[in-house]
């Protein structure tokens, strides 16, 4: 039989090199002997936009309406634990369990303040595609909280898709609790 190679490494550096060689071909475009594409018909009318001055999942004062529209960034960056730095968004409930939390927190500390999760998740991120990247923040753990809002997680263990440290506390009174 001839000679294998069963190198975890090698199969890796293919792998790159097989991607990076298709994304340089996909990048050239055609050989322009095809037609050119018609204009794109213009949209039906579009969905109502948000009051001006607000953003995506939220309202003009701040609050958050909608949890799984809000995006990174539409909050305040803060400084936490250990010098992790992670984003709060909306206001708080009245007598919110996350008033205490702080970002850089384990999963550990944040259910010994806020209790258990109403439901909760896992979910990996672009950073999970790039060979050879072993840092972190390869995967998302989200914990929802029924009338007080969402928590997102990163990092953790290879293969550990419930632990991490708090990145970003998305504060919603009107949160149904499920993903």
């Amino acid at each position: 039989m001839g000679n294998r190679i069963n190198s975890p490494a090698v199969l890796w550096a293919v792998t790159a090199v097989v991607a990076l060689a298709t994304a340089g071909c996909a990048s050239r475009g055609g050989s322009g002997s095809q037609p050119a594409a018609a204009p794109a018909p213009a949209p039906a009318a579009a969905a109502p936009a948000a009051p001006s001055g607000s953003k995506a999942g939220m309202d003009a004062r701040g609050n958050v309406v909608d949890s799984s529209k809000v995006e990174a960034g539409s909050g305040r960056t803060v400084k936490g634990l250990n010098g992790f730095e992670g984003e709060i968004t909306g206001n708080p409930a009245r007598n919110s369990k996350f008033a205490r939390l702080q970002i850089g927190m384990s999963t550990k500390q944040v259910t010994d303040l806020a209790g258990q999760p109403t439901d909760q998740g896992a979910y990996i991120t672009g950073k999970a595609w790039i060979p050879f990247y072993f840092g972190s923040d390869r995967h998302r753990f989200e914990m929802t909280y029924k009338g007080q809002g969402r928590l997102i997680f990163a990092g953790g263990g290879m293969g550990d898709f419930s632990s991490g440290n708090l990145i970003w506390i998305i504060h919603n009174a009107n949160e149904s609790g499920y993903r």
